[in-house]
């Protein structure tokens, strides 16, 4: 299926009642309409954020091999690659076109089309980076709420859409990682050429990587790690399935969805 349609929220942190505010604002400019365009069905982009994910994953462990440094955030990565790969299986099969069609979308605006429920998922991701816990999640959906209701088919999936937001923010992180790795590749190419001296046939990190990928300019601190946790299950989980399983430490117990630290 081509992808015609993406949606990629990209916004700064808000606290709380600032969050609150925009919900309510935002659901005041909703217009509706009763079924979602099969343009804007996520699953095309989320396998294509998932490959994204892939070749960073993959250029990270043959960086392991070479002795090259990896970023924090690629440890991360290279911890969790497949919680992430299950998950991206599980929502494929919860949630085909059909499903999403049937979902109420917006009518107007630069989401034209897009699920509604899918649009909000997105906009909370953005707004919270991913910090979400049961608590806060109820509270910023009363706020839309407050405005327009949500049905009961989009809030008992909003845990998919939750998920999908997740993976296009690490998608996004994963770009930045592998610019990283890749300019660290080439400093190790230059120190060997250039500094070491050595001869062509001793190069380690000889031959040009077969990349594809555009090179992007990134700032160290622009790149943060993710930390997945389990929302409650019995609270949005359709059939007890959480996000992702959790990570084994003390702050599972916060129930946090994602907690993003620098």
């Amino acid at each position: 299926m081509k992808l015609e349609k993406i949606l990629n929220i990209k916004g700064a942190l808000l606290d709380e009642y600032q969050l609150e505010n925009y919900l309510e604002k935002i659901a005041s400019d909703h217009i509706l309409q009763n079924k979602s365009n099969k343009k804007t069905y996520p699953i095309p982009r989320l396998e294509e954020n998932f490959k994204m994910i892939t070749k960073t994953y993959e250029l990270l462990n043959s960086h392991l091999k070479m002795e090259i440094n990896i970023h924090p955030a690629g440890e991360w990565l290279l911890d969790n690659y497949y919680m992430i790969e299950e998950t991206v299986k599980t929502i494929g099969k919860d949630l085909n076109l059909k499903k999403y069609r049937n979902f109420v979308a917006l009518a107007t605006g630069p989401y034209q089309g897009f699920a509604r429920i899918y649009v909000l998922a997105s906009e909370i991701v953005a707004y919270t980076e991913g910090k979400i816990d049961h608590h806060n999640l109820q509270k910023l959906l009363s706020a839309y709420q407050r405005k327009k209701t949500l049905n009961m088919e989009e809030i008992w999936n909003i845990g998919i859409f939750l998920q999908i937001a997740i993976i296009e923010t690490i998608r996004n992180v994963c770009e930045k990682i592998y610019s990283v790795q890749m300019q660290k590749y080439k400093v190790e190419n230059i120190i060997e050429r250039l500094v070491e001296l050595k001869p062509k046939e001793e190069l380690r990190f000889g031959k040009r990587p077969n990349d594809s990928h555009k090179i992007i300019e990134v700032r160290r601190n622009e790149i943060s790690i993710y930390r997945i946790y389990v929302l409650p299950s019995k609270t949005i989980w359709k059939n007890d399935i959480s996000l992702f399983r959790s990570i084994r430490d003390s702050s599972n117990e916060n129930g946090y969805l994602c907690y993003r630290s620098h």
